[in-house]
């Protein structure tokens, strides 16, 4: 009998690690996060899910970018109050000027990096092909997807025409203030990242706030690579660009040093993608003050 199930990432590797345990390697040609089945039957948004993505052939994407001028804050001023064109915040608004038509546009080159995620494979392990399969599935590719949350995320958070957005009330009026700056800056907040503490802390319960983000169609990605009091509220969709190579690899493999306090054989999953954060004037790095 033909089985019609196409075969898991974990038992594909199981397979190439019976037959040669000591280089076992798999190579894809898709990125292992985005087939991830597990995370499919217990559905959570997750930072991939936010942008919209790209083919990347090269290792290098030559593309766009455009940011405020330099030594202007989030609303468009300087430090006076003035903004590069002379006006006053009042100004603009009484003759239309806005804050975008100060924006610069510049060429920008975008890498892609490897994104990786390790593993311990348990002794013993080894000689039972489909817990092996298990293994890999339901926890390394669960390691794979906490790697790419952090690192998506922090793509738009180190980006240093991300500007941070203090607030001194709730935590909530710190949120919906970001959301505001965006539009006022010409896009729309489609998504916010939040760390789970503040999401079952400050945003579920509290009043109809969850169900007005919903009715907006706002989508909310909890995870813990937003630090507690923190968000990151954005136009992800427009303002960036997940560009992902669509190649991966699992492969047992020699761990950095200090992986793992005990010795063992490793295995690693490795996908290549970054964001391309194109518009960061459409991001907001919510804060305490």
């Amino acid at each position: 009998m033909t089985s019609t199930t196409p075969a898991t990432p974990g038992e594909e590797f199981a397979r190439a690690y019976l037959a040669d345990p000591e280089k076992a390697e798999v190579h894809f040609q898709f990125t292992l996060t985005e087939a991830f089945a597990v995370g499919k039957q217990r559905p959570r948004m997750t930072a991939r899910n936010l942008f919209r993505a790209q083919r990347a052939d090269t290792e290098q994407v030559r593309s766009w970018h455009e940011t405020r001028p330099d030594g202007t804050r989030p609303d468009g001023t300087r430090p006076d109050g003035t903004r590069p064109d002379g006006a006053t915040a009042a100004g603009e608004q009484r003759e239309g000027r806005l804050r975008e038509e100060n924006f610069r546009f510049s060429l920008a080159e975008y890498g892609i990096e490897p994104i990786t995620a390790w593993a311990q494979i348990p002794e013993g392990l080894a000689a039972e092909p489909e817990g092996l399969a298990s293994f890999i599935d339901r926890r390394l590719m669960v390691r794979l997807g906490t790697a790419e949350n952090r690192a998506l995320t922090l793509d738009v958070l180190r980006h240093p025409d991300v500007a941070r957005l203090p607030y001194t009330g709730s935590y909530t009026d710190g949120v919906l203030a970001a959301f505001n700056e965006i539009e006022q800056t010409g896009g729309t907040g489609r998504a916010l990242m939040v760390n789970p503490r503040d999401y079952y802390a400050e945003l579920v319960g509290a009043g109809s706030l969850l169900a007005d983000l919903d009715r907006e169609d706002v989508q909310i990605c909890r995870h813990r690579h937003v630090a507690p009091g923190c968000a990151l509220v954005g136009d992800f969709a427009m303002a960036a660009r997940l560009l992902e190579s669509g190649q991966s690899v699992i492969k047992v493999a020699e761990p950095p040093e200090g992986t793992f306090d005990r010795p063992g054989t490793a295995v690693c999953a490795q996908v290549h993608e970054s964001v391309a954060v194109q518009l960061p004037t459409h991001f907001f790095h919510v804060v305490p003050a």
